[in-house]
């Protein structure tokens, strides 16, 4: 995202935090890890600024496979700790996050019962891929019978179960004829990854009158006292004193640290894409399940069914954290081979695609180990000079875990300032969660009781869970138009403005709705959602213009979704 400042006005909380010039904690990089460590602090009382020099939850964050799992093959890494971790806090936040994170039943397509079984040790130890060799029916039972002991939780989730080859094509009838058995287990989706990044942020604002969150503000220095900050959406550079600084920019965390006057190699992300068809034939042929297979070149694949679309995905590429992340068209045809692999009958094109998207994993640097044996874990580094603020590192991080990791590092700073922890974030519900209903008839009841059983209504509902009620109370206090059917109005808008700080038409269409993943983006939507916004905003008709360009842009550029031509000129 490019900054655009054809009008500039500072926002009132930059210019609050700049004018206040202080804090207890600086947190640099609101994805997931990042926010849920500022919510931690600000449940324990800490004065905590978050800054981030993009919007809120648009890096890693934005480009994950939408899984919140427990790492079935993590097991082959020798990673238990954190498969125990992950499968603990997927089950958690099915409880505490169900307006986002649903279950989600998974079959793995298996064709031979002893394959691997000679290569998997040698894997387990070297961490080399070496040649791909599949692995047969044996070690998928062993591992799925460590994960279920690894995921009982009362019940959360069912144990996995075994089927041979007629069943198997019963349940899924496109699925390959050569497959000999399925393995399907559960884990889960999160459907809305952005917001729920964004739920747990406004719960850390409301948490504390000390705790505030800047987007599209970077940290370009520190000094003896505290860390230079500048707005980017004016240029004006500011300085906040803090005692303690939390870099957990994700795989620009060696960046930040070399902004921030240290230079670091604790990073080695690795590039995962993806790509959203629009696809009614495989949507049916998944049944609703995740297929979750090995592909022929030992990668781990996905996919599965999710907004009405089908997501496929990933993979698993060395990258560059200076350059922009991008689904090339080679990774492109590598998802229709591995569709073909599975479902052989089902033909897919590049017509069917209606966005792709890349990021880079924030692992740790890892020489000659191979990609896919790179640990998901994580790891806290920190640095002490005798004139400057503490800095703490983070090297790591996965989704699912962002709770239990805002914890761990929350611990960590707690520790540095000599305070106590006052607050568990264990079982807090979180946003949108807090009172959602838990059968269809309740879910209609409050539908009904709150905003109303109108697909307007079940629009608000699914965006927001329970929030949708004080979200559908502001709508009702002033005129409110539709502005893309029932998917945005212009009241919602101005609430998106006044509440989750939206600042371009980017973070509408990328972030706080679903519109450019579901593919129901074109230039009338980004002409009219700019359009709206230039009140709200105070744009005049040539940042409106800019904004229009940079959406485009985006839109092509990193998400092979073409919409210029459509724009007439002028």
């Amino acid at each position: 995202m490019t900054a655009i400042s054809t009008h500039p006005i500072e926002r009132s909380n930059v210019r609050e935090a700049r004018e206040s010039a202080r804090t207890t904690v600086v947190v640099i990089g609101a994805g997931i890890n990042g926010i849920s460590t500022f919510r931690d602090l600000a449940m324990q009382g800490v004065d905590v600024l978050l800054v981030e020099r993009n919007d809120f939850a648009s890096g890693a964050t934005a480009a994950s496979s939408h899984m919140i799992h427990g790492g079935i093959r993590y097991l082959e890494n020798g990673e238990f700790r954190l498969v125990k971790e992950s499968v603990q806090e997927r089950n958690g936040l099915l409880k505490i996050a169900p307006h986002y994170v649903k279950p989600l039943e998974t079959t793995i397509p298996i064709y031979s019962t002893f394959s691997g079984i000679l290569t998997a040790p040698l894997r387990f130890l070297t961490h080399k891929s070496g040649k791909p060799q599949e692995r047969g029916a044996f070690l998928i039972k062993i591992g799925l019978t460590l994960y279920d002991t690894f995921s009982r939780d009362g019940g959360t989730v069912p144990r996995h179960r075994f089927v041979g080859r007629k069943k198997s094509l019963a349940q899924l009838p496109a699925l390959d004829p050569n497959i000999k058995y399925t393995a399907t287990y559960y884990d889960a989706s999160v459907h809305d990854p952005e917001r729920l990044a964004l739920d747990v942020l406004r719960d850390g604002e409301a948490a504390h009158a000390g705790a505030h969150a800047l987007n599209y503000v970077e940290a370009i220095g520190m000094d003896d006292t505290g860390v230079r900050l500048r707005d980017r959406e004016t240029g004006t550079a500011f300085h906040v004193a803090a005692d303690v600084v939390v870099n957990a920019s994700g795989p620009w965390t060696d960046i930040t640290n070399e902004s921030l006057g240290t230079e670091t190699a604790f990073m080695g992300g690795t590039k995962g894409s993806h790509i959203v068809l629009d696809h009614p034939e495989l949507l049916d042929a998944t049944a609703g399940r995740e297929i979750f297979f090995e592909h022929s070149d030992g990668r781990i694949v996905l996919i599965y069914p999710l907004k009405g679309r089908v997501l496929v995905g990933t993979t698993d590429l060395e990258a560059d954290p200076r350059q922009p992340a991008r689904c090339t068209d080679e990774e492109v045809q590598y998802f229709f081979d591995l569709i073909a692999h599975v479902f052989p009958t089902i033909k897919v094109d590049r017509s069917q695609i209606v966005y792709r998207y890349s990021g880079i994993r924030p692992l740790p640097h890892h020489d000659d180990t191979a990609p896919g044996f790179v640990s998901r874990d994580y790891r806290i580094e920190r640095r002490k000079d005798a004139s400057s603020p503490a800095v703490f590192s983070l090297v790591g991080g996965k989704w699912t875990t962002f709770r239990a990791l805002g914890e761990n590092l929350a611990d960590h700073v707690l520790a540095e300032l000599g305070r106590e922890r006052v607050a568990s974030t264990v079982g807090v519900r979180i946003g949108g969660g807090n009172g959602y209903p838990k059968t269809p008839r309740r879910k209609l009841e409050w539908l009904r009781d709150n905003v109303g059983d109108t697909e307007r209504g079940r629009v608000l509902f699914t965006r927001y869970g329970t929030r949708a009620a004080d979200v559908a109370t502001f709508l009702a206090e002033g005129d409110d138009e539709q502005l893309v059917g029932d998917a945005l109005s212009t009241r919602e808008l101005l609430w998106m403005v006044e509440n989750e700080q939206v600042c371009h038409v980017a973070d509408v269409v990328f972030r706080r709705t679903s519109l450019a993943f579901t593919g129901n983006v074109d230039a009338g939507v980004v002409r009219t959602i700019a359009g709206a916004l230039a009140p709200l905003l105070e744009w005049d008709a040539t940042r409106v213009a800019a904004e229009i360009d940079d959406t485009s842009a985006q839109l092509r550029d990193a998400h092979g979704v073409n919409i210029a031509a459509e724009v007439p000129a002028g």
